[in-house]
């Protein structure tokens, strides 16, 4: 610790100023988000809308699916439409056909380009002009738009009713029929989408051509197009991250690490044998892989919809299974997966690590397991419920499915996970007490790992930050504090701390050397990894500094991963450094494999959509999905993986382990996904990032392109990648069968720490 004392401490104060600052930002995007007028009326003194349609509205959206149903403002799922764009750009053309009729007796396709033009230029100034009157809190439309509104309204009211007429689209959108039952809410749907394109299209009080949301969604007919602030700091982005990662080779070239110390003759854990709580974390692992495949079934199910719409080759699985529940369980699956592989691996290592096995603490492993089992089967059944149900905003946001991205379970599991992650930190923390107390070149990294355990319990909070009636921009905000901060953050700095501190206890890699590597790359990750939360954020109602800011810092996110290869090169060096390693071999390939899809998900496709003006035409695209694959499964999920059979390696009988079923499961799970990935994700998203560039958000995102021959395609050539991953996970459950039907072994007591012999509770 004394020889790593100034990197704690660059680290206390990088963490505290980017907080601080990322703090402060909140509190500007809540004074200036796109505010909701008490009411909208038209010119004649007709209310339209008013503020509590507004926000119910919102509920109802998310009821009915929210995030899993297409998008608002870019953030959600890419088969039905992005509402703020698609209510934008049927609007625009209601309000222009209309004026065409009345000037000039004949459709606006009918007129010569004078014409067109003339009415092109009043529609874009009659969309963007601010009407909005703070101190009466009242949005004033015209007549004539007022009636173009109300056109519009009536389309969706009858698209979330059970219109026959729209049961085509309503298939193409993956949507069942009576989405929003009560009629009620369908009215309130139709203002939350109006006040969202409303926001996206009128310019900010005091600005020209810039709107609450930077001019997002690209939308030619109202100008909505990128701003100069959108390809500035785009191009500063690049530049700085040219040089940050020059800066990094540099320092690096100037500071060459201590090489790797002389491996043991022997593997210094032949003779582990697990403690009690050890032995309990066996079934978490086999949890894992059901939800593996779980989640692996509903992405299947999830893709062929893109296609079928409620079918499934024919059979209407839609109505007991629709999109939104596919999806959600999807989504949620993978992060409860790959949390519970990296809970479990850290109540594994703790008493290994201490030598010392708590009192009661198998109990306390037994009891969150069993908590954390309920909670996951609990949210998805009343989730399930409430989306097929349709039981109603309140069952929705406080049992159901909230119809929020990564953050779907009601508010009542959010608390009790909320409770569960603080009980696993607490027991992580009794159990790795007495070896932070003790004196060793390996406490920096055991504080580390401790630190970063206490984060994720603590920051899971902030799903807790918003309520029902919340401003939209302020939940996403919130809520990638949670999913970038909690999942991207804290948890990798967790995982990278035990893999530090794992190949510490293998001999494999100098504790002094890895204790300021650790500290070293929490630095340089978190410093850009804080306030690169704001990329998520860049037109969901913010102000303009958060594309400065969000733009620079994302940039700086890239930065580590430039060093990535080299690090999983020694990785491979090491697996192959005495012939024990061996044993370990599939392990160290996973952690391999993180390496390598940092590079390609998280760095190249990552950085890709993460620029301002690139984000700007493919927000809400499918090259968003080809990232979160690469970069959620390829590293998160490949990481969890090596950590599971790292821990499994320790639990198993020696005799039963099988490297002849591991090999196929690693290749075919990186092959499998680099396949999806490539064959089918990225060039959809390309095509689909065309169309946005061509002729709008609106177009990228409409049945016109999405069920086009050349995107089914796409769909279609997810088959080969799918099957092939699928197979690989097929062998991760053969081999944990073959694990659980086993002999179980019997050796002398011993821990990681040699000379430690575990008390028994």
């Amino acid at each position: 610790m004394n020889a790593t004392r100034k990197l704690w401490t660059w680290l206390a104060i990088i963490c505290v100023l980017s907080f601080a600052a990322l703090g402060w930002i909140g509190t500007e995007i809540y004074l200036k988000a796109p505010p909701i007028p008490k009411k909208v009326v038209s010119a004649s003194g007709d209310v339209i809308f008013t503020a509590d349609q507004i926000q119910q509205g919102q509920q109802a959206w998310l009821s009915a699916g929210g995030q899993q149903m297409g998008t608002v403002w870019g953030h959600g799922s890419y088969l039905a439409p992005d509402w703020s764009a698609d209510w934008l750009h049927r609007e625009a053309l209601a309000l222009r056909e209309s004026w065409a009729q009345r000037e000039f007796g004949k459709s606006f396709a009918r007129l010569d380009a004078g014409q067109q033009g003339q009415l092109d230029g009043l529609l874009k100034t009659e969309m963007r002009r601010n009407t909005y009157n703070a101190d009466s809190g009242t949005v004033t439309l015209s007549d004539d738009r007022a009636a173009a509104v109300r056109e519009v309204a009536s389309h969706y009211a009858g698209l979330f009713g059970n219109d026959a007429s729209l049961d085509g689209l309503r298939k193409q959108y993956a949507m069942a029929s009576d989405s929003l039952r009560r009629p009620a809410d369908r009215q309130a749907l139709t203002a939350f989408f109006f006040w969202s394109a409303w926001a996206a299209a009128t310019d900010r009080p005091g600005e020209t051509d810039l709107s609450y949301t930077s001019n997002w969604p690209h939308e030619p007919l109202i100008g909505n197009t990128p701003t100069a602030t959108t390809g500035i700091w785009s191009i500063a982005s690049v530049i700085l991250m040219i040089g940050a990662i020059a800066g990094m080779i540099l320092f690096h070239s100037r500071h060459q690490e201590e090489g790797d110390p002389t491996p043991p003759k022997a593997d210094p854990l032949i003779e582990l044998k697990p403690t009690p709580s050890m032995k309990a974390t066996r079934k978490y692992f086999m949890v894992v892989i059901g939800l593996i495949l779980a989640q692996v079934g509903m992405g299947i199910l999830t893709a062929h919809y893109s296609v079928e719409g409620n079918s499934f080759f024919g059979i209407p699985l839609g109505n007991i299974l629709p999109w939104t529940i596919s999806r959600t369980i999807h989504t949620q699956f993978a992060v409860l997966w790959i949390a519970t592989a990296w809970l479990a691996t850290g109540l594994y290592i703790a008493p290994a690590i201490s030598g010392h096995e708590p009192k009661y603490q198998k109990l306390g492993v037994d009891v969150l397991f069993y908590a954390l089992l309920f909670i996951v089967v609990g949210s998805t059944v009343t989730g399930w419920i409430g989306s097929l149900e349709n039981i109603g905003t309140d069952f929705s946001f406080w049992l159901g499915n909230q119809g929020l991205e990564f953050t779907s379970m009601g508010r009542v599991w959010q608390i009790l996970l909320f409770i569960g992650l603080l009980f696993w930190a607490t027991l992580l923390g009794r159990g790795l007490w007495p070896a932070l107390r003790k004196p060793s070149e390996s406490r920096g990294l055991i504080a580390m790992v401790f630190l970063a355990a206490v984060c994720i319990g603590g920051f899971y909070a902030t799903s807790l930050t918003w309520g029902q009636h919340t401003h939209y921009s302020m939940i996403e905000y919130w809520r990638w504090w949670l999913v970038h901060l909690w999942v991207e953050g804290f948890f990798e700095v967790f995982a990278t701390a035990v893999i530090a501190l794992l190949f510490t206890r293998l001999g494999l890699i100098r504790a002094a050397s890895a204790n300021s590597a650790i500290v070293l790359e929490t630095i340089v990750f978190l410093f850009g990894g804080i306030l690169g939360t704001l990329h998520h954020l860049y037109f969901t109602g913010t102000p303009t500094m958060v594309i400065a800011v969000g733009a620079m810092f994302s940039a700086l996110e890239v930065v580590p991963l430039a060093m990535i290869g080299t690090e999983a090169y020694r990785n491979y060096k090491r697996s192959q450094a005495a012939p024990w390693v061996q044993s370990y071999k599939w392990a160290i390939l996973s952690f391999i494999a993180v390496g390598f899809w940092n590079v390609v998900g998280a760095g190249l496709l990552g950085f890709s959509i993460n620029t301002p003006i690139a984000l700007y035409y493919m927000q809400g695209m499918n090259m968003t999905a080809a990232h979160g694959h690469a970069a959620l499964f390829g590293v998160y999920g490949m990481l969890g993986i090596g950590l599971m059979l790292f821990c499994l390696r320790g639990l198993s009988d020696r005799l039963a382990w099988s490297d002849a079923l591991l090999k196929p499961m690693f290749w075919l799970l990186n092959i499998g996904l680099a396949m999806m990935v490539f064959m089918s994700l990225v060039p959809a998203g390309l095509y689909q990032a065309w169309a946005s560039v061509s002729h709008g958000v609106w177009f990228a995102r409409s049945p016109e392109v999405v069920h086009s021959a050349l995107m089914e395609g796409f769909v279609w050539l997810r088959v080969p990648g799918d099957v092939v991953f699928s197979i690989g996970v097929l062998f991760l459950v053969l081999f944990a069968i073959r694990l659980r039907t086993s002999g179980r072994r019997a050796r002398p007591e011993t821990t990681f720490a040699a000379a430690a012999q575990p008390s028994r509770p």
